[in-house]
């Protein structure tokens, strides 16, 4: 038997546990060194982005980082305010209902549809849907548009206060049998676990049911203001009118804030920096009374039903420039965001220019009356015998006779003899005075709707220019907002002021001097007649008030020519009182079809004074009627 040295066994041993020992740490180095060197690298990995672009792991961490440690928070929409203060456009607080189809669970699905008032298989319809989804099946917005007061937020208040025994199916580990066990203890048999369900009560609150807030503008004076305050589009950002052009105001800034990680030596933190202040959007003012601004779109409104014409605009001033109404039809409710027509938006006072007819006949005879070219008085008569280029004399002749006084030619809208009148004024002067009427330039109230309208330079006038242009006719065209502030005149003791829609801004109170104040007067007393029964603006007339304004009837052009079978644009431009103004309106109607004699359904044809000088009435009757700081007048 061979003997084994004790001491030779144990020196191997402990030789093969040294060098066993040695491995383990030279394995462990080469780990921790392999280790180190990826965490270098890996964030050097680069990876394609959804645009084709590479960028490393580090930086996307960063990006996504930075994303989850920024706070946002949303600014509110200023409120756009009429001259007393009452809202036009504001942003109301609402609610909506979010459902995560994944945590509501089926017994309450009864109750849920009964708070949320909607047909029980409609949710689970809606539910089902959304879990039939790959992607976005924890969101489903169910109600939206609540108002704080909707009942469905109190339902929902105490359904959540409801506890109800809700059931789910759990899975646990069954249990191994003795011999199982032993026989894997001495490693004859592997037991795989196995499981088995069961079901898990206990009473719980409904789950995975969020009220979550959002804003909408809403527009409490619904469609009488639309085309001028204009809309917002799904980002709450302005788009037209008001709403647009000063939604740099309107809007403010979302405040945005970033958890910046700062690491000090002995330790670190976040630390929240402000990136963009919070700042709420500001309220503007404007110029518009919401009461008169009704009464002028509730008579648009009717008289455009009434005459079936295609639309309708107004415009009321106040004598220093500020615009009290700006009303248009047919306009589109802007609170109903299902609809959207282009011509139910069109703000047409300031977009549409045309040629505005016999209203501009005025500015003529104060042209010529202020260059001594006619006296306007009952004693001074102008020949209208004989036809003057394209304005003929055959019925004028027959109807006034050889010649008639400056008052006849306004009462009656007499072309023949505007046309003699202009006869006797230069083409200079007569663009020199249209000019500083502010025709053919911007009024700077919307710019980004408004159209400043033409007109050309007398250098390019034919001597029938300055003849049409008499009456409205011609190298000009404007749009109605630019009539009305010609007629300021009246009000001013000859001069105009800039006019202003908005409080605070364009607050230049200096005025543009054009006519005398002796000849604005005797102007204006003539047009008095004009709103009187022997004047054609008759229908304007507004018992117990004075009323002085003009008729215009402006044929439209239809492929390239003035059509003569009706297709016209009619006019009423007045002010009232006549001494010392203190509304001036103009109303357009575009292409009205029905129109009848007074007191008569007999059907004639439509002009100014049997369709826009009714309007005009229909109007300012009201408006009148509701100023208290107006005294009723003898006259009828």
């Amino acid at each position: 038997m061979t003997n084994t040295n004790p001491k030779s066994i144990i020196s191997t041993r402990v030789q093969n546990y040294w060098y066993r020992q040695g491995a383990i740490k030279y394995f462990f180095v080469l780990f921790l060194l392999g280790f180190g060197f990826r965490i270098v690298t890996v964030n050097q990995i680069t990876i394609e982005q959804p645009d084709a672009s590479t960028i490393t792991i580090q930086e996307k961490a960063r990006i996504q980082a930075d994303k989850s440690n920024i706070d946002k928070t949303k600014s509110r929409r200023g409120d756009i305010l009429d001259r007393n203060g009452d809202i036009l456009a504001s942003s109301r607080i609402l609610k909506r209902v979010n459902l995560d189809p994944t945590q509501v669970q089926a017994v309450f699905i009864p109750e849920l549809a009964k708070a949320l008032m909607m047909p029980e298989g409609e949710l689970r319809a809606a539910i089902e849907k959304k879990l039939s989804k790959k992607r976005g099946r924890r969101e489903l917005i169910i109600k939206k548009n609540l108002r704080l007061t909707n009942p469905i937020l109190g339902n929902l208040a105490e359904l959540k206060k409801i506890k109800r025994k809700v059931c789910t199916i759990k899975q646990k580990e069954a249990p191994i049998s003795l011999l199982n066990q032993a026989l894997e203890i001495v490693n004859l048999k592997e037991n795989k676990p196995t499981y088995i369900s069961y079901n898990s009560c206990k009473k719980r609150r409904i789950n995975g049911v969020a009220l979550q807030e959002e804003t909408q503008r809403y527009y409490p004076k619904s469609a009488s203001l639309a085309p001028l305050l204009g809309r917002v589009n799904h980002k709450k950002q302005g788009v037209s009118g008001i709403e647009g052009e000063f939604n740099y105001v309107l809007s403010g800034q979302d405040g945005l804030t970033k958890l910046s990680y700062e690491k000090t030596p002995k330790e670190s933190y976040f630390n929240p920096v402000v990136v963009n202040p919070l700042k709420h959007g500001q309220d503007i003012k404007l110029t518009i009374d919401a009461n008169i601004q009704f009464h002028a779109y509730s008579a648009i409104k009717n008289s455009v039903e009434f005459h079936n014409a295609n639309s309708g605009s107004a415009i009321i001033l106040a004598p220093n420039g500020e615009i009290l109404a700006m009303a248009n039809y047919p306009a589109d409710d802007p609170n109903d965001k299902t609809i959207y027509n282009v011509q139910g938006n069109r703000n047409r006072v300031l977009l549409d220019k045309v040629e505005p007819g016999s209203t501009m006949k005025p500015f003529t005879m104060l042209l010529a009356l202020d260059k001594n070219k006619i006296t306007a008085t009952e004693d001074e008569l102008i020949d209208v015998s004989k036809s003057i280029g394209h304005t003929k004399t055959n019925k004028d002749v027959r109807r006034h006779g050889d010649a008639i006084t400056v008052k006849k030619i306004l009462e009656k809208s007499h072309n023949l003899g505007t046309v003699n009148v202009s006869e006797r004024l230069e083409k200079e002067d007569v663009y020199n005075a249209w000019s500083k009427l502010g025709f053919g330039q911007p009024l700077g109230l919307i710019s980004s709707i408004e159209n400043p309208g033409t007109l050309r330079h007398f250098d390019s006038w034919a001597l029938s220019d300055k003849r049409s242009l008499s009456y409205g006719y011609g190298p000009m065209e404007a749009n109605l907002a630019q009539l009305a502030r010609a007629y300021l005149v009246f009000a001013n003791d000859g001069a105009i002021p800039p006019l202003k829609l908005v409080k605070g801004i364009n607050i230049d109170e200096s005025m543009t001097s054009i006519f005398s104040k002796d000849s604005t007067q005797k102007i204006a007393n003539i047009l008095d007649s004009v709103a009187s029964w022997d004047g054609s603006g008759y229908r304007a007339r507004i018992k117990g008030y004075n009323v002085a304004g003009k008729t215009g009837t402006a044929e439209k052009i239809i492929n390239g020519k003035y059509n003569k079978k009706g297709i016209n644009r009619t006019f009423f431009t007045g002010f009232t009182p006549v001494e010392k103004p203190k509304y001036i309106m103009a109303v357009m109607l575009d292409h009205p079809k029905k129109c009848y004699y007074h007191r008569s359904k007999k059907r004639n044809k439509c002009g100014g004074g049997n369709s826009a000088a009714m309007t005009f009435k229909n109007a300012m009757e009201n408006i009148l009627t509701s100023d208290q700081s107006i005294k009723l007048l003898a006259k009828n």
